[in-house]
């Protein structure tokens, strides 16, 4: 039987998960959607995400795709899941894509937003944003925040590297800070993530924010002595949310053009 290849627009209060990828004896959204794909398709299809997104972080533009023979109708697979998909996952939005379409690879760029809540804690967010419950200077991260756009060596601002990472280089497109009432919104654009990246980050532009540390630092931790310094803060995941993941036309294997 012919296969066809699914795309799913997934969003997820990550609070109650291990992240997403699969792990065993743990509740993961990876092995969720894919326990929930098995129930409708009676079959045992590879989820495939464009990013893997930390435990306790959230997303509400998470892609993935699988493959499967059953011929569903796209809008078909939204209701089917949701009803076998437990309160803090949905599917968005399923489209049948063509077989040179995939999640990861296919990927353009990746939107992150980091939330910062600047006054008293507030139990209406507390599941969503870092309490800091104290001001920023918003100038020094905004200054901050420009060191870190362009093509610059990442390590420093990572954890323990995937065996399959080799190049801890990446490109951020754009980084753009605001603030809406007491919280402050770290939004960045970028090709690829490491892990940890975005937490560390969002962890030194508050560092510089609340004048402990340095602007300068900024630039030193994308050299190769970066690694020698006292390394940035690691924020909550908590606070950081998957906003959208962006696909060319026509679409490429982005690994074969990491910086164009």
């Amino acid at each position: 039987m012919s296969t066809k290849r699914v795309k799913l627009t997934v969003a997820y209060d990550g609070t109650d998960f291990c992240g997403w990828a699969a792990q065993a004896g743990r509740r993961t959204v990876q092995s969720t959607l894919t326990e929930a794909v098995r129930q409708v398709s009676d079959e045992d299809c590879e989820i495939i995400g464009a990013s893997r997104t930390d435990s306790g972080a959230h997303a509400l533009g998470q892609v993935c795709h699988f493959d499967t023979t059953r011929p569903i109708a796209a809008e078909a697979w939204v209701r089917s899941l949701n009803r076998r998909l437990p309160s803090d996952v949905r599917v968005l939005q399923a489209r049948h894509v063509a077989k040179r379409f995939h999640s990861r690879f296919c990927a353009e760029d990746r939107l992150y937003r980091y939330r910062i809540l600047t006054a008293v804690a507030d139990p209406l967010k507390g599941r969503f944003a870092h309490e800091l419950g104290r001001s920023l200077d918003l100038n020094l991260v905004e200054e901050a925040a420009a060191c870190l756009v362009g093509k610059h060596d990442f390590r420093a601002f990572t954890e323990s590297l995937a065996a399959d990472v080799e190049n801890t280089v990446r490109t951020l497109r754009k980084i753009r800070i605001r603030k809406s009432g007491p919280e402050v919104f770290i939004e960045i654009v970028g090709t690829a993530f490491l892990r940890g990246m975005m937490r560390r980050m969002a962890g030194v532009l508050q560092e510089v924010g609340r004048g402990q540390r340095p602007l300068e630092d900024v630039n030193r931790l994308l050299t190769p002595n970066g690694m020698k310094m006292h390394r940035p803060v690691v924020l909550p995941a908590k606070g950081l949310t998957l906003i959208k993941v962006r696909y060319g036309s026509p679409l490429r294997d982005c690994r074969l053009f990491p910086d164009s």
